[in-house]
């Protein structure tokens, strides 16, 4: 059956066809909810009452489906259609390795290269119990950017597998091919095939040396002129010498392929695995460490794969010293690589991170790739992937505005928030994909083995679960009002898989700290005070391990039993001046630190940038700055332009709401609860100043006499965070934030009048967040990421239906000249924007101007909603600058760290 272009399947729109072989249609396709161009599979409308190629087609499916590798095609979907089967997957750019061949042998490291990447992805098919049975070049795609990926498991056979602990999990079933049935192609298949008896993961080996041998000598290994003489060639016969056609072929990689084509299984390799150990052992043998396996083998210290290599200077060690200078290339070499029979020590030195990464680093659980989130000069963050084994680090496209990355089990994916969404991404690139809706204000996930990942979808959540493969998130833990907590963050599992660290934060300063919970639930077992996040490490002696920790900027390490969950001993200080942040209701207990699962760690040093408040005229230029260095947040001029209210820390890791009398230059503290204030706002009389509050658990807003004297006034009770945005010209409404779990952030009003009663003003599945009233309260200027990033929008008051997109390329902030006829804004790389307005019942909009570039703070949905404040005139702006970038610095890394200390 074709399909037309335009017909809709299931929620898919079809493009064009790719193109037809004996098992289906292939047709590009349009995924509108992830917004993707996929490939879509059909089974022939004409083959569907033929219930062998149906089950086959099923099979294929199902095989495919839970293999989850850079090397092999990854399945999305599967569904039916007038009766018809199809499958959804990963659309690939590229071309099959068969054209790649066309007859022609490949430059042997190229071939080598290919080999290693289907070895890697038959492996983890073998481990899952799936057999491909059908490798061959027309199989293997190779993408543009030089990927391979396996493709077609439509011969796939789940093979039975002993039960026993650490193996698959999939159920057992019976292969769909009747005994004796020939299937196959021939050339590469396996003489057991050829047989038609019962074959295992030996008959892809047998298939992959007969792939290799063509990628190296540009012939196939076995054939004939018809396809029963080059079955009995499999039989029968031995391929002519390889060396003959291509002298760059060494013997011992002969060697390689003569025992992966063997005629008797039991000859060949036992697993792919160690097929591609073989490999890379060659590989690494022909240039000194020019290839990341022999980087990735020093680093992880695993020196018995070193021995019998020739000698030279090991390849991470030139990069090592070409990126920090740190230590000299002999020392290290000394240090760590001539330790073959006793435990390697610690070595130390730096890394630059590919541009501004805040965060630092987050490491991989094998200790050989690092993930960077990188801010560019335009405000958008996206990760990158640093391997230890090659000298740059890659971008992963579709990651912008990710945050707080972290790392499935076996190193090959990240997992990340963007969007309001948890996302997944492979390591090695590729299309993202959506898992479970989350806030932009999500605070960290976690990748257990069992296939489970934890994050929370808020800061004033507790952790939620969902499946690694996406769903519908079901609550993991429960927030201990007796303990006063106020959110669970900061998951990290323990080796078990279903026991994990997380961060409580509460208003009982008691109770806030390092907690053990359970993926069965219950409740969350402490362990310690901090004042941040919490990971373990294993001990470099083979049992036990350790809890790292914060006290204030100190790392300090604890010996902790991940059995027993019960802590040791004494803590010993790993690092001094360990980067933590602060956040909006107080600090995000986040710490710049990231342990790998084989004992290495990277940290980055230094502390949150200071800003300074400074007036500015619309051309940029200053007088200067009006106060000392500092932790500024959200200024607000009042009307008459005497003070100016802003947040700042109080002293005890919580935020509060200072005044600056502008006159006289003093700073004075305006609030003295020991919760956190704030997104302070004067009244439109200026006798107010209205704000948010944790001191109730969850952000609340109140109002206190702007003089200082009484106390604060409730203003509004909700079950969500409410944060104060503005109040209308008239003082009749103010204008806030609510953060919804199903909804992220909305705008509502608070009346003050009648019976106050609160209402939504706009309410979507995006985030609207940072609004402003019109003076003449007629519109409201706020931020949405409606088109996927932040723009600045302009809607009538109350809504009417009628809105205008004031930003062009991204916009946050937005602030009204005193007369209404101008609007301001940040740009996304931090410029401050002029737009020409008509007020009125004609709303109109001109085009933005730059006026200046600013050095705020990274802008976005959770950040600050102002960063700047207007004089009414439009004539001036008081900004807050940073003061300087102190966090521009390489990470440090360390290998072994706990070496050192006692057993």
């Amino acid at each position: 059956m074709t399909v037309a272009p335009n017909t809709i399947l299931g929620r898919y729109e079809i493009i064009s066809l790719i193109g037809a072989g004996g098992m289906g249609e292939v047709y590009r396709a349009k995924d509108p909810r992830l917004g993707r161009d996929v490939a879509i599979k059909v089974l022939p409308a004409d083959f569907s009452t033929d219930a062998d190629r149906l089950r086959r087609f099923e099979q294929e499916a199902q095989a495919a489906g839970t293999l989850n590798h850079p090397s092999i095609l990854s399945i999305y979907d599967v569904a039916s259609h007038n009766g018809s089967l199809y499958v959804v997957s990963e659309l690939l750019e590229g071309e099959t390795l068969g054209d790649r061949l066309d007859g022609e042998a490949l430059p042997l490291r190229k071939a080598i290269e290919y080999a290693l990447q289907i070895a890697s992805g038959l492996a983890a098919a073998h481990e899952k119990g799936v057999v491909h049975r059908d490798l061959k070049p027309d199989n293997v795609f190779v993408t543009k950017d030089d990927r391979v990926k396996i493709l077609d498991f439509g011969l796939a056979k789940l093979v039975e597998q002993k039960s026993e602990i650490g193996g698959t999990d999939m159920p057992t079933r019976k292969a769909l091919t009747n005994p004796g049935a020939v299937m196959g192609t021939p050339g590469y298949m396996s003489p057991e095939q050829v047989r038609g008896k019962p074959v295992d993961h030996r008959s892809d080996i047998f298939s992959f040396g007969a792939v290799l041998y063509e990628m190296l000598s540009g012939k196939r290994a076995f054939t004939g002129e018809t396809a029963i003489e080059t079955l009995n060639a499999i039989l029968k016969e031995e391929p002519p010498d390889i060396s003959a056609t291509n002298g760059k072929v060494t013997p011992g990689l002969d060697r390689v392929i003569r025992r992966c084509i063997e005629k008797h299984p039991e000859h060949r390799f036992h697993s792919a695995s160690d097929l591609g150990f073989a490999l890379e052992t060659l590989s690494d043998s022909r240039s000194s460490g020019s290839t990341a396996f022999l980087a990735d083998a020093q680093i992880t210290g695993e020196q018995s794969q070193l021995h019998g290599r020739r000698g030279g200077l090991p390849g991470w060690l030139g990069w090592t010293a070409a990126a920090v200078f740190l230590l000299s290339t002999i020392a290290i070499g000394a240090l760590y690589f001539g330790r073959s029979d006793r435990q390697a020590g610690i070595v130390r030195f730096s890394i630059a991170p590919p541009g501004r990464a805040d965060l630092g680093g987050t490491l991989s659980p094998d200790g050989r790739q690092i993930a960077f989130v990188v801010t560019n000069g335009q405000g958008v963050t996206s990760l990158w992937v640093r391997s230890l084994g090659e000298l740059d680090a890659r971008q992963l496209a579709g990651t912008e505005d990710a945050g707080f990355p972290f790392w499935s089990p076996d190193s090959r994916f990240i997992g990340f928030f963007a969007g309001n969404k948890l996302k997944r991404i492979e390591a090695v690139g590729g299309s993202a994909q959506s898992l479970a809706d989350a806030s932009a204000e999500a605070r960290g996930g976690a990748w257990g083995a069992e296939g489970v990942i934890l994050f929370t979808t808020g800061f004033s959540t507790p952790l939620l679960k969902v499946t690694a493969s996406g769903g519908v998130p079901v609550p993991v833990t429960q927030l201990d009002a007796s303990r006063n907590e106020i959110s669970h963050r900061w998951p990290s599992f323990l080796p078990d898989g279903r026991n994990f660290l997380y961060y409580s934060r509460a208003t009982d300063k008691e109770a806030e700290g390092i907690y053990v919970g359970s993926l069965d639930g219950g409740d969350g077992k402490f362990l310690l005070n901090s004042t941040a996040r919490a990971a373990y490490s294993p001990s470099p002696y083979g049992s036990g391990g350790f809890l790292l920790f914060m006290r204030d900027t100190t790392l300090l390490a604890q010996p902790f039993d991940a059995d027993a969950l019960e802590l040791s001993g004494e803590p010993s200080v790993i690092a001094e001046g360990v980067l933590t942040f602060p956040g909006e209701a107080g600090p995000t207990a986040y710490a710049a630190f990231s342990a790998s699962a084989n004992g290495h760690l990277i940290y980055l040093t230094g502390k949150e940038p200071m800003t300074q408040l400074s007036w500015f005229d619309r051309t940029g230029n200053t007088a200067g700055p009006i106060v000392p260095p500092g932790d500024y947040h959200e200024p607000w001029v009042s009307p008459d332009g005497t003070r100016i209210a802003f947040g700042r820390e109080g002293g005890s890791d919580r935020q509060d709401i200072w005044l600056l009398e502008v006159a006289r230059g003093i700073i004075s503290r305006f609030t003295l609860d020991p919760a956190s204030e704030v997104c302070p706002l004067f009244s439109v009389d200026a006798s107010r100043i209205f704000f948010s509050s944790s001191r109730a658990g969850k952000m609340q807003l109140y109002q206190k006499p702007s003089g200082g004297a009484g106390t604060a006034e409730l203003l509004l009770a909700s079950d969500s965070n409410a944060f104060a945005d503005d109040s209308s010209s008239d003082g009749r409404y103010l204008l806030y934030e609510i953060e919804d779990p199903k909804t992220s952030f909305d705008l509502f009003v608070l009346p003050f009048f009648g019976e106050r009663v609160p209402s939504a003003y706009l309410q979507t599945e995006f985030n609207e967040t940072h609004a402003r009233f019109s003076p003449d309260g007629k519109f409201v200027a706020y931020v949405s990421d409606e088109s996927g990033r932040t723009e600045v929008y302009v809607q009538t008051f109350p809504v009417s239906g009628s809105k205008w997109q004031i930003s062009i390329d991204g916009g946050d902030q937005p602030q009204w000249r005193g007369d209404g006829k101008e609007l301001f804004y940040l740009s996304q790389d931090k410029k401050l924007m002029a737009v020409p307005v008509m007020p009125g019942d004609s709303f109109g909009a001109g085009t933005p101007a730059n006026l200046f570039t600013t050095q705020v703070p990274t802008t976005g949905l959770t950040d600050d909603r102002n960063n700047y404040f207007s004089t009414p005139d439009g004539k001036r702006f008081l900004v807050n600058n940073l003061v300087d970038d102190v966090n521009a610095r390489p990470a440090t890394m360390v290998l072994n760290w706990a070496t050192d200390l006692k057993k």
